[in-house]
C-alpha cells in the first residue's frame, strides 16, 4: 500500500490533464468517424494488427512481413482515399464552438427530445391538414451519413416553420427526406432506398416504400404524410403503422425515442392521484 502511494505521489497534476485531453480526443476522433464509412475500415485495420501481432508471436515469417509492408503503405493510402472524410471532420471542428465540442447541452436529454417531438408534430399537423407529403428522418443509433449525402445539407435549428417551408411543392428541396439528427435538421431533398418488399398495398406510393426501406436498413424512425390522402404514418424497424393522428404520432415518438417515457408518465398519473385521494 505505501509503494502504491509513493508511486501516487509522483504523479503530476499535469499528468492528470495530459491524459484527459488525449482520452477527449480520442473520443471526439472516434465521435466524428463513426459519422463516415471509415469507421468500418478503422475496424478492418484493428483485425489486421491483431493478426500482425499474432503473426509476429507464431514466428509466422512470410504472413509478418506481407502484413508490415501493407500497414506501411496503407497509411498513405487512408490519407488519399479519406481525404474527403478528413476535411470534412476538420471542418466540423473548425465551426463547432467550445460549448457544443464539450456538449454541455445534451441532444438526446427528454426535454431536448420532446420539444423535437413537438415541432415535428406542428409541421406533421400543418402537413396533413393541407395534403402535402412529408417525409422525415429521425437517427437514432445507426448513423445514416450515407443518406446525407445524397441530399442538401440544412445544419439548422429544428423548428416546425422550416420543416414546412421545405416540404412546400415546387420548392427546391421538396422532393425527397428530411434528416433529423440530435435535434437539428441536418439535411433536406435526401433519396432514401425503397423497400424490397413485394406483399405491399398498392395504395402504398413512393414515400411510404421509402420510408419502409430506410426503417429496413437502419433503426431510423421514419415519419410519413400522404400527398393524397393528409394520412400520417410511422416506419419503424421494416414495419408499417398508418392513420395516425397527430397526438398518437407524439405518443410513439416519445414512446420509441424515450422508451422510460411512458412509464414515467404513468408514475406521475399515479402519484397525482394518490395525492388528490
Amino acid at each position: 500500500m505505501g509503494e502504491v502511494m509513493r508511486l501516487l505521489a509522483l504523479v503530476r497534476v499535469q499528468d492528470y490533464l495530459d491524459i484527459v485531453i488525449v482520452a477527449f480526443i480520442i473520443y471526439k476522433g472516434i465521435a466524428l468517424l463513426r459519422e463516415t464509412r471509415a469507421m468500418q475500415l478503422i475496424k478492418g485495420i484493428v483485425v489486421l494488427l491483431i493478426i500482425f501481432q499474432l503473426s509476429s508471436w507464431l514466428q509466422l515469417s512470410v504472413l509478418n512481413y506481407l502484413l508490415l509492408n501493407t500497414l506501411q503503405f496503407g497509411v498513405i493510402a487512408l490519407l488519399v482515399v479519406f481525404q474527403p472524410e478528413l476535411r470534412r471532420a476538420l471542418e466540423k471542428v473548425g465551426r463547432s464552438k467550445f460549448g457544443e465540442l464539450i456538449k454541455m447541452i445534451n441532444p438526446n436529454s427528454p426535454e431536448e427530445i420532446t420539444k423535437t417531438v413537438e415541432k415535428i408534430s406542428d409541421c406533421v399537423s400543418t402537413l396533413s391538414k393541407n395534403r402535402i407529403g412529408g417525409l422525415m428522418v429521425i437517427e437514432r443509433k445507426t448513423k445514416v451519413g450515407d443518406i446525407i449525402r445524397t441530399g442538401v445539407t440544412v445544419d439548422s435549428e429544428i423548428s416546425a416553420e422550416l420543416l414546412v417551408n421545405i416540404f412546400i411543392p415546387n420548392t427546391p428541396l421538396h422532393d425527397g427526406a428530411v434528416v433529423i439528427r440530435e435535434n437539428r435538421i441536418i439535411a433536406a431533398a435526401c433519396f432514401l432506398p425503397l423497400t424490397q418488399n413485394q406483399d405491399l398495398s398498392i395504395e402504398l406510393g413512393t414515400r411510404h416504400r421509402a420510408a419502409l426501406g430506410m426503417s429496413e436498413t437502419s433503426d431510423a424512425v421514419v415519419v410519413v404524410v400522404s400527398e393524397e390522402t393528409g394520412k400520417i404514418s410511422i416506419a419503424l424497424e421494416g414495419s408499417l403503422t398508418r392513420n395516425l393522428t397527430v397526438e398518437s404520432l407524439v405518443r410513439a415518438l416519445l414512446k420509441i425515442l424515450i422508451p422510460h417515457a411512458e412509464k414515467k408518465e404513468n408514475k406521475k398519473i399515479l402519484w397525482w392521484k394518490g395525492r388528490q385521494g
